[in-house]
């Protein structure tokens, strides 16, 4: 099938909400993590979102090049032509957009959708995220104004944050930041409602001590009553439905399956899934090397094993590895099973 239109995925978006569960984000760099993200939903029977980083795309584009948007691009047509051979509806996002990487990043990516729409297809991505947690609220609001109304009119949503996720992740480090601004406040919540659903749809990553990177369960303490509080004072103000904003899950690692299954209850239609995925694609490939050292390794006047050293022997282990674990997170988001293509 291929990736939605923009009513399949505001359709993807209402049914996650309205059935209590939320599709798994996966960020990918390459062509074999695009494959294992897109095997990996269509196994569960789950339609999903794919999304790239500005790192990520700078990756795609080669150590060389190092172009964000190029490399975004690139793996974005790809994705494009592979999700047709797969049975799921695939949302493409990107992740993360800092204010210093809107020129290089977004707005290439935004020309390329307007050049798509003019010649009459749909959008290259679905949906943006512009990241101004680190800004003060209104100059973040305002910025995220200007983009939903250049978004919008080419039926792409806009993702924003408000708060801040702690943690690092692509070079942008707020693991010290002050502990009350990793927490979105019920006030800012409704600003951003107030500020931007009049313009489009938007998904608002609001934070709730969400904490980018790798952590033992337990370290990270999240109070997923923020969102219940956030959505409740939105719906008290503005007269609405229960659960009126459209909810992110950014930094899940190290969180337990009881606090992430409660965020479905408040909203959160979409997680964020990178550290794991990135170690469920590796840990295979150090299992390959170690198991296979000699004959990976020209030594001692051999050759080597060419059917171990050739690239695909090992990134296919790869793909398995991390296949698997987006099975994990559609389980434990509940989404297995839910896609629209069956229903």
């Amino acid at each position: 099938m291929p990736i939605a239109t923009h009513e399949q995925y505001c359709a993807m978006l209402d049914r996650a909400k309205a059935g209590g569960f939320a599709y798994p984000a996966v960020n990918v760099t390459s062509l074999e993590t695009l494959n294992a993200a897109l095997e990996g939903f269509a196994a569960s029977n789950s339609d999903g979102i794919i999304q790239v980083s500005s790192g990520g795309g700078a990756h795609a584009a080669g150590p060389k090049v190092k172009d964000m948007a190029l490399g975004a691009q690139v793996l974005a047509e790809a994705a494009h032509r592979l999700a047709e051979r797969h049975n799921v509806l695939i949302a493409l996002h990107t992740d993360h957009c800092h204010p210093k990487n809107l020129a290089p990043f977004m707005d290439p990516l935004i020309v390329a959708s307007e050049e798509r729409v003019a010649k009459g297809l749909g959008p290259l991505f679905n949906s943006h995220m512009f990241d101004g947690s680190e800004l003060p609220l209104a100059e973040n609001l305002a910025i995220s104004v200007k983009y939903l109304k250049r978004l919008a009119p080419l039926n792409i949503l806009l993702e924003i944050e408000t708060g801040v996720v702690g943690g690092e992740e692509d070079g942008h480090d707020t693991s010290n930041v002050k502990a009350e601004k990793l927490y979105t406040s019920p006030d800012e919540m409704v600003a951003a409602y107030e500020t931007l659903q009049p313009l489009g749809r938007f998904l608002l990553a609001a934070t709730f001590g969400n904490v980018h990177g790798v952590y033992k369960p337990g370290n990270v303490v999240l109070k997923p009553s923020i969102l219940r509080d956030g959505q409740a004072a939105v719906q008290e103000v503005h007269n609405t439905g229960a659960n009126p904003l459209d909810l992110v899950f950014h930094g899940g690692s190290g969180s337990s399956l009881a606090e992430i299954r409660e965020t479905l209850g408040y909203g959160v239609v979409k997680m964020n899934i990178d550290t794991d995925t990135q170690y469920a694609f590796s840990r295979p490939i150090v299992d390959h090397m170690l198991k296979n050292y000699a004959g990976m390794l020209k030594i001692d006047g051999e050759v080597g094993d060419k059917k171990l050293y050739d690239p695909r022997a090992y990134t296919k282990a790869g793909i398995a590895g991390m296949k698997a674990r987006i099975m994990v997170a559609c389980d434990d988001l509940k989404s297995t099973g839910t896609s629209m293509l069956s229903a």
